[in-house]
């Protein structure tokens, strides 16, 4: 099971406990904010894209939206989001669960900065009914990101 995967992955980084098996779905921002009693914004997205034929995963702010004249100066091509069926094949995790934690060695993650205005954010744990409570820096380092990045717009 990915929730227990993820678990298994965040236990070295003391953040196993922080794993929330929901009842309900988290597979949207908008259920996962209901699940979770917060705020849709502060629902971490974890964004899969290819670029060419490699995966990237931007995490962004529930509220952000990927702008494309942003993401292709940043990465120097047009964001092209992984079809949900190849998703399990290039991230390893099912459409509603892709969370930045337990992905092949070979996919960089990156923050965007428009999750930087709050404390604590809430990304997928690896299923549709998960999710993971953590500080930006606790997500920095579990999600091994390559930095930050400002691909986003409309969340300002």
């Amino acid at each position: 099971m990915s929730f227990e995967r993820v678990k298994n992955y965040l236990a070295p980084f003391g953040l196993a406990d922080r794993c929330i098996d929901l009842k309900d779905s988290s597979a949207t921002v908008a259920l996962a904010a209901q699940a979770l009693g917060t705020e849709e914004a502060r629902i971490a997205k974890t964004m899969s894209f290819l670029l060419d034929d490699t995966p990237l995963i931007v995490v962004v702010a529930g509220d952000a939206r990927v702008d494309n004249h942003k993401f292709k100066e940043t990465f120097h091509k047009k964001a092209k989001i992984i079809p949900g069926a190849d998703c399990e094949k290039y991230i390893g995790h099912r459409p509603g669960g892709v969370c930045p934690f337990d992905l092949p060695d070979t996919v960089p993650v990156y923050l965007d900065v428009s999750m930087k205005r709050f404390d604590i954010v809430y990304p997928a744990a690896g299923t549709d009914h998960s999710a993971v409570k953590l500080t930006l820096e606790e997500l920095e380092k579990a999600s091994r990101s390559r930095g930050w990045v400002d691909v986003c717009k409309n969340w300002e």
